[in-house]
């Protein structure tokens, strides 16, 4: 499912690419301010009452979207914030790679309870697409089945084949999986 917000003149809203992933709901966006509205694309994302936000983006292009305040503000609504930096077409440098599987405990844990997981990037894919189809195969789904699933609510949702590499290769969790369809 997309959703769109209705955005301010002259402005392009943040789309919402939603898909339900072990229990709960993660959703594709791109960071608020992408289209030049940042005050409207929080709302929207406030809106969605989530309960972590995934922002996979370097600390420039947060800057470059008027987003330098995001993690803050995501945290005054009360939901939790992740700062994973990671270049454009790239995968997780050693140091997130290290992280990431805290990180993903954390936000599974926040999706089995029935919570929305947000994963942002400066284009709602590329590496928002990673992120995700990483949560999907951890919490159990198939990684051939994750990937068709989720290009059918986005596509192009991954960019690179080593970013596609970065995601399949985690470590399934069935246990922890609730099947939607």
């Amino acid at each position: 499912m997309t959703v769109t917000p209705s955005g301010q003149p002259g402005s392009d809203p943040v789309v919402f690419h939603v898909l339900p992933v072990g229990g709960g709901t993660v959703v594709l966006s791109a960071v608020p301010g992408a289209g030049g509205d940042f005050a409207g694309d929080m709302e929207h994302l406030v809106s969605w009452r989530p309960a972590m936000v995934i922002a996979v983006l370097e600390q420039a292009e947060l800057a470059a979207a008027g987003a330098e305040t995001l993690g803050q503000k995501v945290q005054d609504k009360g939901a939790r914030w992740l700062h994973v930096p990671v270049a454009k077409g790239g995968v997780p440098a050693p140091q997130v790679e290290e992280a990431w599987p805290e990180a993903s405990v954390r936000a599974r844990k926040a999706l089995l309870g029935g919570g929305r997981v947000v994963v942002q990037s400066p284009e709602g894919a590329g590496r928002a697409g990673m992120v995700v189809l990483r949560l999907m195969i951890e919490a159990g789904e198939a990684p051939d089945e994750a990937l068709s699933r989720l290009s059918t609510v986005h596509l192009p949702a991954i960019g690179s084949e080593a970013q596609v590499d970065w995601a399949r290769k985690a470590p399934r969790e069935p246990a922890v999986f609730v099947r939607h369809r």
